[in-house]
């Protein structure tokens, strides 16, 4: 049997192909900083390239290659790079395709530091940006510059739901040379492949869906081509971003329930954001499995599903918004997303703060969003959490 013609399920629990020399079932934690040689001249090997074989933890890995290839596989991409934290992930893209006068675009609703750090870090280094409404093509187009090297998107973006038609933002970057790399973790490869959308890299930070149970902090970079794989690949580890080999365990045994974790919380979503759509105090929902949002035939058109992230705002505004998160009893009132719990955060004074509160506005970021990240409770349950919270609005 080809493990490569296998399905997803399937993929989830065999792929890696890193055999353990005493037969685990499960590739072990090589919990170690360096590699032995057998002798000088097999060291001597290793370093230059000519034999495959481990060296450093920092070089690589059995344990976070086994993560890595599986990562691979799953977004049809060349090789994959763990880090230590989605934040080490999207730096490593920004290090190595931007330098002194380069020009990068972003959506104007991203994760806040990945945004955060453009707008405060790199122009230190005579990086320019500029954020606008990528779901918008017309809006891509009006500030690239020749100098523009980098469109990075982030569909459905954070926390506004709003969606990019990738291959369409793809087709215009590759017009003027530009790389597009893709944060797909909303999504995860279940249910969006951006690789195959015409994206050249896409990033995940691990901490969410892909490992899904909130007990470690991870990133993971997965390129289409091995060039743009081997500069990232020496960005990452010159810079020391590498994931430690417990994270990549934990990441791996996560990653195995993947889909069955993203279709329980996806089940879930849908009656939530039904239920919060025909509640009288609530003003808007945005989730891209709702026929009200903006790019609902988008969604259908190029994701295999509409997750499990969902957007609110109740009439109230902030204070409303604060009294329902106060009283939730189930959900957590918690940062982050995509694991097994529900969480319920605001972004506005929580994880898009450092955002000019102009600016935030301008990309969608109400002061009363809430954004509902669903878990894989009993539905009825959170249904009678959230029907309680709202009854003290």
């Amino acid at each position: 049997m080809n493990k490569k013609n296998i399905g997803f399920n399937s993929k989830l629990i065999h792929a890696g192909g890193i055999e353990d020399e005493k037969g685990s079932a499960v590739t072990p934690i090589y919990q170690t900083s360096t590699f032995k040689f057998k002798n000088a001249d097999q060291g001597a090997r290793f370093f230059s390239g000519e034999e495959k074989g481990y060296i450093y933890t920092r070089l690589g890995n059995p344990t976070i290659e086994d993560l890595e290839n599986t990562l691979a596989d799953l977004e049809n991409g060349y090789a994959a790079l763990a880090t230590a934290s989605g934040m080490a992930a999207v730096n490593t893209v920004y290090l190595t395709l931007l330098g002194q006068g380069e020009h990068v675009i972003g959506h104007n609703a991203l994760y806040g530091p990945s945004r955060g750090i453009m707008e405060k870090l790199y122009p230190r280094f005579g990086v320019e940006y500029d954020f606008v409404d990528c779901t918008k093509i017309e809006e891509i187009e009006k500030v690239i510059k020749p100098n523009t090297k980098l469109l990075y998107l982030e569909t459905p973006a954070n926390p506004t739901m709003g969606i990019t038609d990738i291959a369409a933002a793809s087709a215009l970057a590759k017009k003027h040379n530009i790389t597009v790399c893709v944060d797909n973790t909303f999504l995860s490869p279940y249910l969006q492949k951006p690789l195959d959308l015409g994206a050249d890299i896409v990033l995940h930070s691990m901490t969410k869906f892909i490992n899904g149970h909130a007990d470690i902090v991870g990133g993971i970079i997965i390129a289409k081509e091995k060039e743009m794989f081997d500069a990232l690949r020496y960005t990452m580890t010159n810079m020391g971003f590498n994931m430690d080999p417990h994270q990549a365990y934990l990441a791996r045994r996560g990653l195995k329930t993947l889909a069955i974790r993203i279709d329980r919380a996806q089940e879930n979503a849908k009656k939530i954001a039904e239920f919060l759509e025909s509640h009288p105090k609530v003003e808007w929902v945005l989730y891209p499995g709702l026929k009200s949002h903006p790019q609902y035939e988008l969604a259908k058109k190029q994701m295999e599903g509409p997750g499990s992230m969902i957007s609110f705002e109740l009439k109230g505004g902030l204070d409303a918004g604060k009294k329902v998160m106060d009283n939730v009893q189930l959900a957590v009132l918690a940062v982050s997303l995509g694991g097994v719990e529900t969480l319920i955060q605001h972004p506005a004074s929580m994880t898009h703060s450092k955002i000019p509160r102009g600016e935030r506005i301008e990309a969608g970021i109400s002061d009363g969003l809430v954004r509902l990240s669903v878990g894989i409770e009993d539905v009825d349950d959170l249904l009678d959490d959230l029907r309680q919270a709202l009854e003290k609005v």
